[in-house]
């Protein structure tokens, strides 16, 4: 496995994101030595979705008007129909997330997460997965839609739903550890 250390990843998340897609990439990171921030809109806690219901409360750890891409190695978009659609309301959210790609980092999104792409305007002639619903707001968003597993393109790290997280998390560390990718841009 890669040795994260000295890595440090953001995790861009608010009220109503998917618990596993949260909860599964963060102890990924972390059991490869990386330092995982979860950054939202507020301070204080931000509750997750899971089984069609409310579930468990996590810890903010910076808000968002605290922090710069130039903080973290990577950035991670879970995905939930609630999350993105609010984080991609968000000028500051979305600033934020194409920064990522302005600086060659690498970013992963899953599920709706990349609904925050699309809003960024990063996602022209790139090759790219999500959840079934919102393909064609991607194909609208100029991407290369496909139905994988995983996809990985230049740094940007896609998958469609939580039954895809040990690939998706697997990929996740791995670009994290190859660091920028040259090809990953706005």
């Amino acid at each position: 496995m890669e040795n994260l250390n000295k890595k440090t990843v953001a995790i861009l998340a608010t009220n109503g994101f998917e618990e596993s897609e949260l909860s599964e990439p963060k102890k990924a990171l972390e059991e490869a030595g990386a330092e995982v921030h979860i950054v939202s809109l507020e301070s204080g806690e931000i509750k997750s979705w899971a089984d069609g219901n409310w579930s468990n409360s996590y810890k903010v750890d910076k808000t968002l008007e605290s922090v710069s891409q130039k903080d973290y190695n990577a950035l991670v978009l879970p995905g939930g129909q609630i999350n993105p659609d609010i984080l991609r309301k968000n000028t500051s959210a979305v600033s934020f997330v194409k920064s990522f790609f302005e600086n060659h980092k690498p970013v992963a999104a899953i599920c709706h997460g990349p609904w925050l792409l699309a809003e960024a305007d990063v996602l022209k002639g790139r090759k790219i997965t999500s959840y079934s619903s919102i393909k064609t707001d991607m194909i609208n968003a100029g991407a290369n839609w496909v139905d994988e597993e995983v996809v990985v393109d230049s740094g940007l790290v896609t998958s469609r739903s939580p039954k895809d997280l040990p690939a998706f998390n697997s990929k996740l560390v791995e670009e994290v550890y190859e660091g920028k990718h040259e090809e990953q841009m706005a």
